[in-house]
């Protein structure tokens, strides 16, 4: 049974000493009642910012946001944010309040919130329940704090909050809000770029994924426009049972929880409706397609704000999915090599979704787990994948006569040799193949 963290308790107990109301609140609270240890603690009180200070001045106080009533306690190296109990007024820009006002009154502040699982409070009295957060989280059910059309109206980064909180704790959607958010969706466009990329990414790595997907894919295109064209894609193709879009969740289901592995998942096919052809008999056919998703993914990875290093990955993964792959030491040490180990169990994990996501009841490729098993054991190894692991440097090229662009391109192919298990990493030899 998960207990509350002590350190939480005593801001909670200083504040109350001094004469206000505090409560937890938020995430913390559905947490905590899903026995589950909480990420982060929220508290609301009916002290002013100033009154927080006070009650707590023998603690590290950070005004964080007294704007709006917040100031981050440090309890023995814990934050707490206790924000005053507040009342918000109308949202012009369609994210913030124009103006909030304090109030004395907890249910004011509950009612503001965004749905229900997180308009709960707990204090030493219990839970405080104003608006059925409790038969939600029983049920496994999002649902909206009053009007969902109003909420999603006073902050558009609700709607994706929404999704993502479905898709994390693998919960349903009230139809009321499931409406709202399908009717408010093109609101999302108000909202900066790095909020949606963060919020998209951890909705793609909850277990609830697939399904909140599928359910709303009019939300997911506008997300990212360039999958609209893959939503009810027919590929004519009797190799594939479902349209591009259906058969992109599938894949994300099958990868492990990874946000470039699983953003891969949704885009590596997102360049088959602009590939698509077909033959004389009708079939199918998306040459090029690989390529043509790798350079949409350029273009996504600027929407979503993705950092270098998973864009990167997203576009490396995207671009090399259909390789030919087979479990030799010659195949498998050349892709250890040229993508690094991370990457090339990724890859392998990508390829063999995609072979398990095409038909109903279809499995998995066994070469590419012969693969795996085959890469690992070269990395059990000491293996050569580098070249400050390869046992001749630059100086020895230049002692052989090389210079300038000569001595990388040497030492990258004996490098390649020694990956695929053509040379052994060994000096007098490669000294010897320096030149050839």
């Amino acid at each position: 049974m998960i207990q509350w963290d002590p350190r939480t308790l005593d801001v909670l107990e200083r504040l109350r000493q001094s004469g206000f109301q505090a409560v937890l609140v938020g995430g913390c609270v559905r947490d905590f009642l899903r026995d589950k240890e909480p990420h982060d603690y929220d508290a609301a009180t009916s002290a002013h910012p100033e009154e927080i200070m006070a009650a707590c001045a023998d603690l590290t106080c950070v005004p964080t946001g007294l704007r709006h009533g917040t100031v981050t306690v440090l309890s023995q190296g814990l934050p707490v944010e206790v924000t005053t109990f507040r009342r918000e007024g109308p949202y012009s820009d369609g994210r913030h309040p124009d103006e909030v006002s304090f109030t004395d009154s907890l249910t004011e502040d509950l009612a503001r919130r965004d749905f229900t699982i997180n308009a709960m409070a707990w204090d030493k009295d219990g839970l405080a329940d104003r608006f059925g957060g409790q038969a939600d989280l029983e049920a496994g059910l999002i649902r909206c704090v009053g009007e969902p059309t109003r909420r999603f109206q006073e902050d558009a980064l609700r709607i994706l909050r929404g999704l993502r909180l479905a898709s994390q704790l693998d919960f349903a959607i009230h139809p009321d809000t499931a409406q709202a958010i399908r009717e408010e969706t093109p609101r999302l466009a108000m909202v900066a770029r790095e909020r949606i990329g963060g919020e998209f990414l951890r909705l793609l790595c909850g277990p609830g994924a697939g399904r909140v997907l599928l359910d709303f894919p009019q939300t997911v295109c506008e997300i990212v426009p360039q999958l609209a064209p893959t939503v009810g894609f027919d590929r004519k193709n009797p190799h594939h049972a479902w349209d591009v879009y259906t058969h992109l969740v599938k894949m994300v289901e099958k990868v492990p929880p990874q946000p470039a592995l699983r953003l891969a998942a949704l885009l590596h096919d997102v360049g088959k409706p602009a590939t698509f052809s077909l033959d004389e008999a009708g079939t199918g056919h998306f040459y090029g397609h690989a390529e043509e998703s790798a350079r949409l993914c350029q273009d996504i990875a600027r929407q979503l704000r993705l950092d270098n290093t998973t864009r990167e990955q997203v576009i490396t993964l995207v671009q090399r999915h259909h390789l030919p792959l087979q479990p030799t030491q010659a195949c498998v040490g050349r892709w250890l090599r040229r993508l690094g180990p991370e990457l090339f169990f990724s890859l392998i994990e990508l390829m063999k979704a995609d072979g398990a996501s095409c038909l109903p009841g279809q499995s998995a490729r066994p070469e590419l787990d012969e693969a795996a098993a085959l890469a690992r054991t070269i990395l059990d190894q000491a293996p050569c994948l580098t070249l400050k692991d390869l046992a001749v440097n630059g100086r020895d090229a230049l002692a052989a006569g090389l210079s300038g662009a000569e001595i990388g391109r040497a030492l990258n192919h004996l490098l390649d040799q020694v990956a695929e298990g053509v040379l052994p990493n060994e000096r007098d030899i490669l000294l010897k193949h320096l030149t050839d």
